[in-house]
């Protein structure tokens, strides 16, 4: 056995403070748990008569899950940064407090996808609460019926304070 494997014993205040602290340790039920034995014994029996049939409860249908956020592939982020894709709608939050940020963004994708834009411009800047918030608000389920996915923009775009958000199109 290695030295390093070895543990090391308590000193002697550790050992004053571990049977300090063990002394105010109360235990959590008063009475212990029975073991298999005697939890059978306490058991009621098992009832006798009428047989009920087992009915198979169905599951009831899951709610419908748009799908997972995907971000931008290489060559089409590489296509709208150099300026040679379109980006149909630009939405500036600087300035805005949560709340109206997140109720400009919604209504911003909404007339977006009405008016059939593919991708738009969302400007968060590069420090504060916006930033974080605009990334987890693109995964909500009111916003994920309007967004495909969405990534950081091109430095020419604002970069790391500002998303390329492609945009669903609206149904109907």
């Amino acid at each position: 056995m290695s030295s390093r494997d070895r543990k090391r014993g308590l000193r002697e205040d550790e050992r004053e403070l571990w049977s300090h602290i063990i002394k105010k340790i109360e235990p959590l039920r008063a009475r212990p748990l029975p073991s298999g034995e005697e939890a059978a014994e306490d058991a009621p029996p098992p009832r006798r008569g009428k047989t009920s049939t087992i009915v198979p409860v169905r599951e009831p249908k899951p709610a419908r899950q748009e799908p997972a956020l995907t971000p931008l592939n290489r060559r089409e982020k590489q296509r709208v940064s150099r300026g040679k894709a379109d980006i149909d709608a630009r939405l500036d939050l600087h300035g805005y407090t949560q709340a109206e940020a997140h109720a400009a963004l919604l209504r911003f994708l909404r007339r977006a996808s009405d008016d059939g834009a593919k991708l738009v411009l969302v400007i968060t800047g590069k420090s504060g609460v916006l930033r974080q918030q605009v990334p987890h608000w693109l995964g909500l389920p009111e916003f994920r019926v309007l967004v495909i996915g969405f990534d950081a923009a091109g430095v020419r775009h604002g970069g790391e304070g500002a998303l390329y958000v492609r945009v669903r199109r609206a149904r109907g």
